[in-house]
């Protein structure tokens, strides 16, 4: 199985978004990536926090649990019962290296059963959302449905 995040409204390159220019505290030039497990540093396709959209296709496997189905994969976070995907933010330097500020913790112990049964057999787990807060920050902590909406789709992929 794969799980396809398509994210939208992206919060910007600058947190917090009207930072004057001489801020130091802000950050810049952000960009938000998936983190592998057990890898902080390890990201999977940076984009940038002023994109029109962003879009991560991860591999997963799945196995039947006594709680339903478990998902594990190497993007794939957490222990059965608490698995969860990380979308990071950071700061990208002029060398290219990406600093991490904040988090969010898609959890996929969120996902409607019947979606998570639906996307085993498709082939496809998909994720929606948008990336700004309330604040115009780029999200982080926590993310449930309704901040996430979980639908199966056809993997057109093999």
């Amino acid at each position: 199985m794969r799980i396809r995040i398509d994210a939208v409204d992206l919060p910007g390159l600058t947190c917090p978004p009207n930072a004057p220019a001489d801020d130091r505290a802000a950050y810049r030039n952000i960009h938000v990536a998936v983190q592998r497990r057990n890898r902080p540093t390890e990201l999977l396709d940076p984009q940038p926090g002023n994109g029109a959209s962003a879009t991560w296709t991860l591999e997963c496997s799945t196995t039947a649990s006594l709680t339903g189905i478990d998902v594990k994969g190497p993007y794939v976070q957490g222990g059965p019962g608490g698995r969860f995907i990380y979308l990071s933010w950071g700061t990208v330097d002029e060398t290219g290296a990406f600093t991490m500020f904040r988090r969010a913790k898609l959890m996929l112990d969120a996902v409607p059963a019947e979606a998570l049964d639906a996307a085993e057999r498709s082939g496809l787990l998909v994720g929606s959302l948008g990336l700004t807060d309330a604040c115009g920050a780029p999200l982080c902590a926590r993310v449930l449905p309704p901040t996430i909406t979980w639908s199966a789709a056809v993997c057109d992929v093999i």
